[in-house]
């Protein structure tokens, strides 16, 4: 009785996984947000040089959204005061989309004169996040987008929206899945053609992931769902996994795994692209991106910042290119010696 039971349980599971299975997309589109969320609370001055070269080796290695950078005050994100300068220096690939992020009216209209297509602009699901990052309610942070919206449809520009702490609040703690949806509710209806949904502090699990897009999905298209996952607890895969089963399709993440909150206490860096790709290339899922190439742009910058790479997929894969040449090298001088 005890085994027929088991061999039940055992077809279940697998029915709800190859359904889950059957729902994956077929392809994700990654927006890779390492040269803004990235860099921004790096301590280390990174000129706009750098900046530059890093979006365009990014640019080239086939990912279809480039985060560039931010317009917001460089009194308080002075790692980004060459926004205008880094936008002038970068060459864009017709593919591409180099979104910027833009808190209000007064930014959007700088992003635009610096030739901006694109911009995000950012609230939370916790008033006591958002009094922290930008000084008012959540409420308060939706009407100061309202004439930014209104600009953006009159220029042609698409806005992004981004949600931070809709798994959880470093001031408040919980965040209830129906807060999240309301406030994404409200930035789709503004006019965001997407909503990036942020665990700004990684906190979040596979469970309450699910249960916070369920309540998103029940109030936005589900085509217009995005998530943005740190991976302080080293849930970050997972979480994305269990987005993947829900539909979504639009993943952020930054090379090398770079990132942190300068308003949020305990926030580590966002998950790493190379490994991102890599999980679902090996699930059959279509990125556009080449992973040899980016996993050299990852070890570009974090060399640049004196640090090993956060990517695990990225140091396998040097590790590999390494042990490659030391047996080149071992043969050759093998060979020599025989001559």
């Amino acid at each position: 009785q005890s085994t027929w039971g088991n061999r039940i349980s055992m077809h279940l599971l697998l029915r709800r996984f190859h359904a889950a299975a059957r729902a994956l997309p077929r392809r994700v589109k990654i927006v890779e947000v390492g040269p803004r969320d990235g860099l921004q609370n790096e301590s280390r001055v990174v000129p706009a040089s750098i900046k530059i070269q890093l979006i365009d080796r990014l640019s080239a290695t086939g990912l279809p959204v480039v985060e560039a950078t931010s317009f917001v005050s460089p009194k308080k994100i002075p790692q980004l005061g060459d926004a205008a300068e880094v936008m002038k220096g970068i060459h864009r690939l017709p593919n591409v989309a180099y979104p910027v992020l833009a808190p209000n009216l007064k930014g959007y209209q700088a992003a635009v004169a610096a030739g901006a297509k694109e911009v995000a602009v950012f609230t939370a699901a916790s008033d006591a996040f958002t009094a922290k990052n930008i000084g008012c309610s959540i409420e308060e942070s939706l009407q100061r987008f309202e004439p930014l919206f209104a600009a953006a449809r009159q220029d042609d520009v698409k806005v992004r929206g981004y949600v931070s702490c809709v798994l959880g609040c470093p001031y408040q703690g919980k965040v209830e899945p129906s807060a999240v949806a309301e406030v994404a509710s409200r930035l789709h209806a503004m006019g965001a053609y997407e909503v990036s949904l942020g665990d700004t502090i990684g906190v979040g699990t596979p469970g309450n992931t699910s249960a916070m897009l369920e309540a998103v999905t029940a109030k936005v298209p589900l085509s217009a769902v995005a998530v943005h996952f740190h991976d302080t607890y080293g849930q970050a895969l997972p979480n994305i996994l269990i987005s993947l089963q829900h539909g979504v399709a639009t993943v952020d993440s930054s090379v090398a795994g770079l990132g942190g909150c300068p308003y949020a206490v305990g926030a580590t860096g966002n998950v790493a692209t190379e490994d991102v790709v890599y999980m679902l290339h090996g699930m059959g899922i279509e990125t556009g991106v080449n992973l040899e190439a980016l996993s050299d742009v990852g070890i570009f910058i974090s060399e640049f910042l004196g640090r090993t790479t956060a990517s695990r997929v990225s140091r396998a894969l040097q590790g590999k290119k390494q042990k490659a040449a030391q047996a080149a090298a071992a043969s050759s001088d093998s060979t020599t010696a025989k001559l």
